[in-house]
């Protein structure tokens, strides 16, 4: 049980550390035919990130950190909405998450990209710290909509994290129970924000390049190809599946981006709940195994240690019956959160441990 804060986050650092070395988070959406909505995402650093999952109740008040990293200097607020999601290092924030409006989304790792504001001194309690971006928009806001009105209104400031030495560089995604979708992205100490049709998104390169990319396959699809026939001779695929020839299959970002939205692009209509249950299997196909992925100091991935990076645990919330559910690691069981389990108007955070 977490007692009320006034200190935000600063030592948010050290789960941050992850951002210079993590570099495959993968996540999308589902639409139901019945108006719901699905969301998927996998995390993966390169050191362990000690995640729970963590419970916001209505009316609790946060501070955030101004252009001097120290709490209470930035923009303070009071949660709208409760809010459940996970955590990182036992801290009060979240990497990923939904309110109880049906607002979800994730901060995805965007080292190479990402450039924030630098207010001033007169606008610094105007502004938050880059990890606090989710946090303020899920307790916040209720829309897509809402949050693309809010954002140009406020400042993400530059303010180094001190145990990290530097900034925690991420973008952020959201989807609404409405259908809508965004990215938000800081890019040259600019706000930016794109629509997101399809839904999904992964890291570096910007969202600009990763939708630019996708023309590059169009000629993939979920339907097996006819034989070729020349001359009277036909020459088949060796199996089905040909449709998807050519999909690439690395752990890049780019190609889990391609990987990711063909998937999503190509699944049949259905129920919201069947939709829950297919986003499972989706996010099986990016789940990265200890050792697939080593982060060799040598290579400027590592954050200056050998470490692996690996899937420590994969999210997916049910939009329609707004429940989140969390798989580990070290445990394949799945841990389901409802806003009909706990006190929304509670006094203090709370949290629970991920299944080990």
């Amino acid at each position: 049980m977490f007692k009320k804060v006034n200190y935000l986050i600063c030592t948010l650092t050290s789960c941050f550390i992850g951002l210079s070395q993590a570099h495959a988070c993968t996540s999308m959406v589902l639409a139901g035919n019945d108006d719901g909505r699905v969301y998927g995402r996998t995390m993966e650093f390169g050191i362990p990130l000690k995640s729970a999952i963590l419970k916001t109740p209505r009316g609790y008040a946060f501070q955030g950190v101004g252009i001097d990293g120290a709490s209470g200097s930035g923009k303070n607020w009071v949660a709208k909405y409760a809010t459940v999601g996970t955590n990182a290092f036992g801290l009060p924030l979240y990497v990923d998450g939904m309110n109880e409006a049906g607002l979800v989304g994730g901060l995805l790792n965007a080292p190479n990209t990402a450039q924030y504001q630098t207010p001033t001194q007169e606008q610094s309690s105007n502004s938050i710290a880059p990890q606090q971006m989710l946090l303020y928009a899920l307790t916040n806001f209720a829309t897509v909509q809402e949050v693309k009105e809010a954002l140009p209104k406020m400042f993400v400031n530059s303010a180094p994290l001190k145990e990290w030495g530097g900034v925690a560089k991420a973008r952020m995604t959201l989807h609404d129970s409405q259908g809508k979708s965004l990215v938000v992205e800081y890019l040259d100490g600019k706000l930016v924000m794109t629509d997101n049709t399809i839904g999904t998104m992964t890291n570096d390169p910007a969202f600009s390049w990763h939708l630019q990319n996708i023309g590059n396959y169009v000629n993939l699809s979920g339907t097996d190809k006819a034989p070729l026939t020349v001359k009277g001779q036909k020459f088949s695929a060796a199996s089905s599946g040909n449709g998807m020839h050519g999909l690439p299959g690395s752990f890049l970002s780019p190609d889990r981006f391609i990987r990711v939205s063909q998937f999503v692009l190509n699944t049949p209509a259905a129920t919201t709940a069947i939709q829950e249950s297919r986003a499972w299997h989706i996010m099986n196909n990016f789940d990265i195994p200890y050792g697939a992925i080593h982060l060799d100091s040598s290579s400027g991935y590592g954050g200056g240690v050998n470490s692996y990076e690996f899937t420590e645990w994969v999210i997916v919330a049910n939009l329609k019956s707004k429940s989140y559910s969390v798989r580990s690691f070290e445990n394949p069981g799945i841990q389901k959160i409802t806003f009909s389990d706990w006190d929304l108007n509670g006094k203090s955070l709370h949290s629970i441990a991920l299944l080990k």
